[in-house]
């Protein structure tokens, strides 16, 4: 197992700031590049297999000290797996997003889970993600939990939204707000294609 010294902390964290989710996706390619078990890769990094589920599935955001620790485990240079990153600095005090620019990602276990990626920035200490879900009329999957704060507006069509003790159905202009530690899941109550906007809030946390 490699570690190397000379990437600084400050140096990861500046990258850190708009990559974090390309990061993840990244950690998840090459372990199943490596062929590498999610309880290998979290016996290697010393963290548990659902924190490893949590951080591939963009469901938290992994303080420095971890992240460093599971790339040193999938046995890649720190330098070289960072060397595609740049931090996302754009001039001015307005952030334009063209729709065509949205990035399309998938979770875990989810059919008919349309995601697309508006927007992803550090503020302060916290990170924000901002994400468009389309959800079929068939869409399924378990139920999750986010280390995040989570907002949801309902853009078009009906969702019902399950928590353990309780569930929520909600129409075209609701919204919902609530600690995504809790268990849920929406589903699609329509004929038609449901569309929400997303805003998860991860709080910061310790390197």
């Amino acid at each position: 197992m490699r570690y190397i010294t000379n990437v600084t902390p400050s140096g990861i964290k500046a990258m850190e700031d708009n990559t974090i989710f390309r990061i993840s996706a990244k950690i998840k390619e090459i372990r199943k590049e490596k062929n590498i078990t999610l309880q290998e890769l979290a016996d290697k990094a010393g963290v548990t297999k659902g924190l490893i589920s949590q951080i591939e599935n963009n469901r938290t955001v992994p303080s420095l000290l971890v992240l460093i620790n599971i790339v040193s485990a999938l046995d890649v240079d720190l330098n070289e797996f960072f060397q595609d990153f740049k931090s996302n600095n754009e001039a001015g005090p307005i952030v334009v997003r063209k729709k065509e620019e949205y990035e399309n990602f998938e979770k875990e276990h989810a059919i008919g889970f349309h995601y697309k990626r508006i927007f992803a920035s550090s503020i302060d200490s916290s990170t924000l993600d901002i994400v468009l879900l389309e959800l079929a009329p068939d869409a399924t999957r378990p139920m999750v939990e986010t280390e995040a704060f989570e907002y949801k507006y309902i853009v078009s069509g009906n969702v019902k939204y399950i928590f353990p003790d309780r569930t929520i159905e909600l129409e075209a202009g609701d919204s919902v707000f609530f600690d995504g530690r809790i268990s849920h899941t929406p589903k699609n109550i329509g004929t038609i294609p449901a569309v929400m906007l997303i805003v998860y809030f991860f709080e910061g946390k310790e390197t």
